[in-house]
């Protein structure tokens, strides 16, 4: 798990984040940051690289290996503190506060602002770095690519994402967004997975969440990670979360990867509400949603 870094904000100095931004460029290079590339990097002397170095590895923000050369590298604490500053800049964040939900994809912490906001971490590539290659479109087509640029590219997929579906898909509210990280509006509910409803609702619910996804194709996008475990539920609807696998209608694996959600949801709903769920054409529902004509599962079923 990583740590995280917010307590160690106001310990920091300007040249402490000279320094790590100095290695964040070297990495666009390279997996591993020549010591004597930092002061270029970082626009430090040496003699202060070498003090900002040691402050930097004492509180794990970055990491050192000696190869054929002595090279550093940015941890994802040391990635964290970099968005952090900017968002803190930016006055977008007053403080960060009790996490919200903790994974081997993303992190998400409570922050402090004008209203109740989400900060994620996107944390793809740091535990999974093989399969997230394999599954994400913007990292397929790459002979070499980092965990830094996995986790940046992720979020400003669901970044643009939710900017392009909000308000009109019920998604949470995009803020901002630098690096792997976005703030978001804090959403209410329980995550579909640990909600128990009454029966009778379910095929209303089901219902709801696959007109959701519908207006979001509308829109040009599918989510293509769909599931029981990114769809909150809440007196007063549902929002579906985490698009950072989300692709365009366009994209050539499109109905396929909509059929998927489709069947990801129905699957859930069938198991969990057998008498109250019917089975159905998975391809027809999918396609009714493509045409916008879908209304309910009941239509569908067998």
């Amino acid at each position: 798990m990583v740590r995280n870094v917010a307590s160690d904000m106001a310990e920091l100095d300007a040249e402490d984040f000279y320094l790590l931004s100095g290695v964040e460029q070297g990495m666009r290079f390279s997996e591993w940051v020549r010591r004597d590339k930092l002061p270029e990097y970082a626009s430090l002397t040496r003699e202060e690289v070498d003090y900002r170095i040691d402050r930097c590895l004492d509180r794990e923000l970055i990491q050192r290996k000696t190869i054929q050369y002595e090279g550093y590298q940015l941890t994802f604490e040391g990635y964290d503190a970099l968005a952090l500053r900017t968002f803190a800049e930016r006055e977008t964040i007053d403080g960060v506060g009790s996490p919200l939900g903790l994974g081997k994809e993303g992190d998400v912490y409570e922050v402090q602002s004008f209203t109740p906001l989400a900060l994620k971490y996107h944390r793809e590539g740091y535990t999974n770095f093989r399969e997230v290659n394999r599954e994400r479109e913007y990292t397929a087509d790459r002979d070499h690519v980092s965990w830094m640029y996995t986790a940046r590219k992720a979020s400003e997929r669901e970044y643009e994402a939710m900017e392009s579906l909000y308000p009109d898909v019920s998604v949470p509210r995009p803020v901002d967004q630098n690096r792997h990280a976005i703030v978001m509006d804090k959403f209410e509910g329980v995550e579909l997975a640990r909600a128990t409803l009454d029966p009778e609702q379910a095929v209303g619910v089901l219902d709801l969440v696959l007109r959701e996804l519908q207006t979001a194709y509308d829109l040009g996008w599918i989510h293509a990670d769909a599931s029981e475990h990114n769809v909150a539920i809440a007196e007063s609807g549902v929002t579906i979360f985490d698009w950072p696998q989300a692709v365009s209608v366009d994209h050539e694996n499109a109905r396929e990867f909509l059929e998927r959600d489709v069947e990801n949801l129905h699957r859930y709903f069938a198991r969990k509400y057998p008498h109250e769920v019917p089975d159905a054409d998975i391809g027809e529902i999918a396609a009714a949603i493509a045409d916008g004509s879908f209304e309910s599962i009941r239509a569908f079923g067998e």
